[in-house]
């Protein structure tokens, strides 16, 4: 498993140069069959890893611009009468695909924002009381600008806690952004690149992930992290138990990207700012993301 998943990481790091380790969460996020949220500055190369993830593991891929003006029909479908057969016929919206980026999608009204909720939750589409349901494997890719820009919709909380990962990407090292410039974008090798598994095997390393072993005393650890968030005064709200499934889950998938077995308190340490950090709201507005998560992780003992 540990030579297929670092093929798909090499694979991707021709395109997105200096950027392993979100390459490596988002993969984790992907084997977890989780949701990602991907927030960053416009131009940090937030869609072309969304595009080059769907290439690599060779799924369909759709991708939808997210404006002010977007329908829910435009992502979901829409019944359009027949006069032929004198009947409604459902037509399929981009959302029926393997990977749908969601791109800038806080720059969508609410509406259509939560067009998305029953999509992310349950993998099907309810449109005129009958039910679609989405080919699999299936997730969401979603961009969004930081919120201060002109022209966004902040995601609610019930959205937030869709996304199994949030991820930011950050300016590149000095490095990679030379070998960037030399190589004029990774959109050129992009249309170059080939897949390295296929869906088929992509769902059996999803299944593969959630077969890691998590002892008993790693569980008491998660759930200690849990009650420390709904009990200490730092937080706004705690973690919920979609939360602590999430946590486990990923760590599963980090830990068979490590080429282990089994889930060990490290893996569960890597992946908690990108699967807590858009979740929990500190009281105290003058922190970060950053700092609420080790303060956390100070507080919780092994």
């Amino acid at each position: 498993m540990k030579n297929v998943t670092d093929a798909i990481i090499a694979k991707t790091n021709e395109v997105i140069l200096g950027k392993e380790q979100q390459i490596k969460l988002a993969l984790a996020c992907i084997l977890a069959k989780g949701h990602l949220l991907i927030e960053d500055l416009p131009g940090m190369g937030k869609t072309t890893l969304a595009h080059t993830l769907a290439q690599v593991l060779g799924l369909q891929f759709q991708r939808v611009q997210f404006t002010s003006d977007l329908l829910p029909a435009d992502v979901l479908g829409v019944s359009v009468y027949d006069r032929n057969t004198a009947n409604f016929k459902f037509h399929p919206g981009p959302v029926f695909t393997n990977v749908l980026l969601a791109d800038e999608i806080n720059r969508a009204t609410p509406k259509t924002q939560s067009a998305l909720l029953e999509v992310m939750e349950e993998a099907q589409v309810t449109i005129d009381a009958v039910t679609y349901t989405l080919p699999q494997p299936f997730f969401v890719i979603a961009t969004q600008n930081p919120s201060s820009q002109i022209g966004t919709f902040a995601l609610p909380e019930s959205q937030l806690d869709r996304f199994l990962m949030r991820i930011t990407l950050n300016y590149p090292d000095t490095a990679s952004e030379r070998k960037l410039l030399q190589s004029n974008g990774g959109r050129e090798q992009l249309a170059k690149l080939s897949a390295v598994i296929d869906s088929k095997q992509l769902q059996a390393l999803q299944a593969a992930s959630h077969e890691v072993h998590v002892s008993d005393a790693l569980l008491d650890y998660l759930q200690a992290i849990l009650q420390h968030t709904r009990q200490s005064a730092h937080f706004n709200a705690g973690l919920s138990p979609r939360a602590g499934l999430s946590l486990k889950q990923c760590a599963q998938a980090w830990a068979m990207l490590a080429g282990r077995d089994h889930v060990i308190p490290e893996d569960i340490q890597a992946i908690l700012p990108s699967v807590a950090g858009h979740r929990l709201v500190s009281n105290n507005t003058l922190t970060s993301n950053a700092d609420n998560i080790a303060q956390l992780l100070k507080a919780v003992a092994v």
